[in-house]
C-alpha cells in the first residue's frame, strides 16, 4: 500500500518546520517533510483523534 502523504494547509513552501501526515484505516503516521525518506511516528486512530481535539482546543 502506497501512503499519500500532506501537509497542513496552513504550511508553506518555505516553511522549514513542517510535518507531513499519512492515513490509513488503522493509524495515522507523521513524519518530517524535509526527509520524507527518514523514520515516521505511528499513532492510532483514537490517539490521533484526541490529539487534534486538544490542540483544536487549546489556547496559546
Amino acid at each position: 500500500m502506497e501512503l499519500v502523504w500532506f501537509k497542513s494547509s496552513h504550511s508553506t513552501n518555505e516553511d522549514a518546520n513542517c510535518v507531513e501526515v499519512a492515513e490509513t484505516d488503522e493509524a495515522v503516521l507523521v513524519r518530517d517533510s524535509k526527509d520524507s525518506n527518514g523514520p515516521h511516528l505511528t499513532f492510532e486512530l483514537a490517539a490521533w483523534r484526541a490529539f487534534v481535539a486538544f490542540a483544536a482546543n487549546a489556547r496559546v
